[in-house]
């Protein structure tokens, strides 16, 4: 009789990495919980170093790590021949805690509202840990987490149901040295970080190559012949990018290249918590910076380019479960990393945003008590932004709720007028034959894309998710988040061509390579419908009869490569 075969072993993949213990002591904890680990030594790599064994504590899957203050560097597990997923650790001010299934009620508008935690944001005049300190000590409730770069701090308040939670609320918020009250909306654990995907279905069904819209290949092509050539090379500069998602399935083709460590030199590096199916949010939007492009159903831009380019850092990273507040702690942190730019597909809408028909928006919905909060933490985070690091910027998803994108009583973030936010709606192939790519009609607007003419710029609104097949395409994902980090992926390449271009210059030169979508509104068309910021003569050589003037922007990565290394002699 043959014996079975032996069970192959299970992959080494870290699934959780967060702060744990007291978040505001001087000596960080890390809890690191990881799948597949086996009995017998384990190495804990901090990059290129080995953690020494005594401040590594094991208690079955989960490991405590006690670290010292330093820098963010990625951490991943050896143990035998088998290598993890590396993880960010980022070791920053900034950590906040999520609640869990018994720290959360339902409000008014039935959404799922956190019960005893709360974040406060102190007037910039004080002392922000003195003062909530103090708050803390007068409402008999305990400071457990903070941003400290933006003066938040969060509070565990003694609220046993909504009605003490409300009423220390209103104390809470008619303290003098109190800006803002931060009142988090979101699941427990898990919540929605990034927009809802939408299912591609009859008409609306996507082509096979909805990136030929926005010269992806020949954006990658060009890189790839032009950095590195004989004559005139360009000298390049690494970047990293900050993804706000949640996580990255490496049992995927498309990121088994990441395991272990990885020296960005030259090559794309990702840094990820492991998910448990290809095809999540995270998976699919990291994969369109950084999937291998041959072997599985996503292509990575950034990944595209290694050997010509200087190396780019993909950081996925989402600070822990707890909501908005969470999104802003980890963008905090990334940015004191040295990200120089951050990918946010994600957003909210206030309760009874209309869309465009009228109708209310169905999706990612917050309560005006929470949603003013968050208006205030976001303006605290940009106004840090442009103080401190005036040289990152933010590039964020439009939404998908068919709604206007710019109206703050309706959306955030995308409704802040900031340099450093660029906004991104989503289109889809027309199908419309005999038309060329830098046709207007080569595109349609996708419905369901926020419009407006705080969105900048559209892009591809679909693509395909990843698989556990080698060489297999998934099914196609479609929404504004995808958008997103096709024009983070080529403002990344932009910037390693020419590190002196700031934000304002970045937008500047994506809509002076854009090409068009739809009609010629002349400005103002009679329905305030416009799909971005019309193209103005300067945008067009001050031309006033260029055709593409008025008509809204869509992406073209090649061109606007093409204009970084332009750029390199007229902005220094």
């Amino acid at each position: 009789m043959i014996a079975p075969l032996a069970q192959a072993e299970e992959a080494l993949r870290i699934t959780q990495l967060q702060r744990c213990g007291d978040l505001l002591a001087d000596s960080p904890e890390y809890c690191l919980r990881a799948n597949g680990l086996a009995e017998g030594e384990l190495r804990v790599h901090l990059g290129d170093k080995t953690l020494d064994a005594a401040r590594v504590r094991r208690d079955g899957p989960t490991l405590r790590l006690s670290l010292q203050q330093g820098p963010g560097v990625p951490v991943w597990l050896e143990q035998g021949e088998r290598r993890s997923n590396p993880v960010w650790l980022s070791r920053g001010r900034s950590q906040v805690v999520a609640a869990g299934p018994d720290e959360v009620a339902k409000n008014m508008d039935g959404l799922t509202t956190y019960l005893d935690l709360v974040g406060l944001l102190i007037e910039e005049k004080h002392d922000g840990r003195e003062e909530a300190e103090r708050l803390a000590a007068k409402y008999g409730a305990k400071v457990v987490g903070a941003i400290a770069p933006l003066n938040v701090f969060q509070l565990r308040l003694p609220a046993k149901d909504l009605v003490q939670r409300d009423a220390l609320l209103l104390r809470l918020g008619s303290e003098a040295s109190v800006d803002a009250v931060i009142v988090e909306e979101s699941a427990p654990e898990k919540g929605e970080e990034g927009e809802r995907q939408e299912v591609p279905s009859g008409p609306s069904e996507p082509s096979d190559d909805e990136w030929a819209a926005n010269r992806f290949a020949d954006a990658v092509n060009y890189y790839r012949r032009r950095v590195p050539a004989k004559q005139a090379p360009i000298p390049t500069t690494p970047v990293r990018i900050g993804v706000i998602e949640r996580n990255v399935d490496f049992d995927a083709p498309d990121f088994a290249d990441y395991l272990g460590n990885c020296r960005p030199q030259r090559r794309t590096c990702l840094y990820a918590r492991d998910a448990d199916k290809p095809d999540n949010h995270g998976s699919t939007v990291a994969g369109i910076l950084a999937a291998h492009h041959q072997r599985g159903g996503n292509s990575g831009f950034l990944q595209a380019l290694d050997d010509a380019g200087p190396g780019f850092e993909v950081i996925v990273e989402r600070n822990s479960d707890a909501g908005i507040i969470a999104n802003v702690a980890a963008s905090v942190n990334l940015v004191e990393d040295g990200a120089r730019v951050l990918n946010w597909s994600w957003g909210i809408h206030r309760v009874g945003a209309k869309n465009v028909e009228g109708d209310e928006v169905d999706s990612l919905i917050r309560s005006g008590l929470a949603m003013s909060g968050y208006e205030e933490l976001l303006e605290e985070f940009f106004l840090w932004l442009r103080r401190e690091h005036p040289d990152v910027v933010v590039i964020n998803s439009a939404g998908n709720g068919a709604a206007f994108s710019g109206t703050d009583e309706y959306r955030l973030p995308s409704s802040f007028i900031t340099d450093q936010l660029l906004v991104v709606g989503g289109h889809q192939r027309s199908q419309k034959s005999g038309v060329g790519v830098d046709d207007p009609e080569y595109v349609i607007k996708r419905s369901s894309s926020n419009i407006d003419m705080r969105v900048d710029i559209t892009a591809s609104a679909c693509a395909h998710a990843s698989t556990l097949g080698e060489g297999e395409r998934g099914e196609a994902h479609c929404g504004t988040s995808y958008a997103t980090p096709m024009v983070t992926g080529v403002v990344a390449a932009m910037l390693s061509i020419n590190p002196e271009l700031q934000p304002d210059q970045l937008r500047m030169l994506l809509r002076r390579s854009a090409m068009t979508i739809g009609g010629d509104y002349d400005f103002e068309p009679m329905d305030a419908e416009d799909l971005t910021a019309p193209i103005l003569p300067s945008e067009r050589n001050y031309e006033l009869d260029d055709k593409d003037v008025g008509r809204s922007a869509r992406l073209d990565m090649q061109k606007a490569l093409d204009l970084a290394v332009q750029s390199r002699d007229r902005v220094r």
